[in-house]
């Protein structure tokens, strides 16, 4: 096993890295769409923003003698230290509505966060599935279930260490599409990044883009089930959540991939109760690797499913529910998914074992400060 995970630093930028329609000479070649309920969108071709480079100063000293001019130029290489190891934390479905998470009126909101042990603190980058409306007002979408985050659980979430929260599932727009943009806005304000919800497609698959400890790392947030009356997909020019196709999906994470030394991807797939994958997800995950994600947190089933590999990265299929009602009783064990990165190319994963004890209350089980052991990942090159 690895050392233990001490006092890791957390993302010093945040930002979302808007793509681009570029023209047809610089297109990436796109894969046919096929959605899992047989629907297909018009292609984009997207294209990333350069990458920040190490920054280069350059001094001029100039001295003068009586009749004879010198000028000096020095150049300064800012060095910067050597990259260490990346830890990444994801989890499944958080529930921040105060009306369905009945523990938070009388306990307030930390509760979600304190039987932790501080999983998410000694990590550098955490990544949830915010399974509501993200902004307050708006009016009830036509379906069963509707659920609004209270905004006021953000704070407590980021000092916990929740640092990105994929807004793509089928209750992010349960109070309307206005309601998902300003809730992004105001996750934005407590210090969580938003992915997989925008005001059209570009900014919908806009991944998050993070720089920590020498690392860059992008995030993009998919879902696969959308609402059960009507569609919240994002279009060219309307508002919707990054939808977890082989098309515009693929396209995403290569294009995150020439900026980013990692891709991670968290989607929302499967169907609910399932504890294995289903073919169609699997053929989703396993196109999401082959584009370039280099690790996948998946989610919505409701249920734990299995940590797998697929050509050397780590998927974990379905991480269940995480904050979330202790019911039912065969939904209650759940995990955190590991993902460990290594210098030199190496990846280890595992879940971390977690029980919901009490609504709204999650505990992580058993001592998690040793790191995933290094079994499957193999240095590039």
């Amino acid at each position: 096993m690895g050392t233990v995970v001490d006092s890791m630093p957390r993302p010093t930028v945040a930002l979302i890295l808007v793509l681009s329609l570029v023209t047809a000479g610089c297109a990436f070649a796109g894969v046919a769409a096929e959605d899992p309920d047989g629907a297909s969108q018009a292609s984009a071709t997207t294209a990333p923003t350069a990458a920040p480079s190490p920054t280069t100063s350059i001094a001029a000293t100039t001295t003068t003698a009586t009749s004879t001019t010198t000028t000096t130029t020095t150049t300064t290489t800012t060095t910067l230290p050597p990259r260490g190891r990346l830890v990444v934390s994801g989890t499944g479905d958080v529930n921040l509505d105060p009306g369905f998470v009945r523990s938070f009126p009388a306990e307030g909101y930390d509760i979600a966060w304190s039987g932790l042990r501080g999983v998410f603190l000694d990590d550098h980058l955490t990544i949830i599935n915010l399974e509501c409306s993200a902004g307050p007002g708006g009016r009830p979408w036509d379906k069963t279930w509707v659920f609004a985050c209270d905004p006021a659980a953000y704070p407590s979430a980021a000092a916990a260490g929740v640092d990105v929260a994929s807004q793509a599932n089928n209750h992010a727009a349960d109070y309307g599409l206005q309601a998902m943009l300003e809730g992004s806005d105001l996750l934005r304000a407590a210090g969580i990044v938003p992915v997989g919800a925008g005001p059209d497609r570009v900014r919908a698959y806009a991944p998050a883009i993070l720089e920590v400890d020498q690392w860059t790392v992008a995030v993009i947030g998919l879902t696969a089930i959308g609402s059960e009356t009507g569609t919240w997909r994002a279009g060219p020019t309307t508002p919707g959540v990054a939808w977890a196709d082989l098309e515009h999906a693929p396209e995403a994470i290569r294009a995150a991939k020439q900026v980013a030394d990692v891709v991670l991807v968290t989607v929302h797939w499967g169907e609910e109760r399932d504890v294995t994958p289903r073919p169609w997800v699997r053929r989703l995950g396993e196109a999401y690797v082959d584009a370039g994600a280099d690790g996948v947190f998946g989610h919505h089933t409701h249920r734990l499913g299995p940590l797998e590999w697929y050509k050397g990265r780590p998927i974990a299929w379905s991480l269940g529910n995480f904050v979330w009602q202790a019911y039912p009783p065969e939904a209650v064990d759940t995990a955190i998914a590991r993902f460990v990165f290594e210098p030199d190319g190496r990846i280890g994963a595992c879940l971390i074992p977690v029980r919901i004890e009490r609504t709204g209350h999650p505990v992580v089980q058993g001592d998690h400060e040793d790191l995933c052991e290094l079994e499957e990942g193999e240095p590039e090159g």
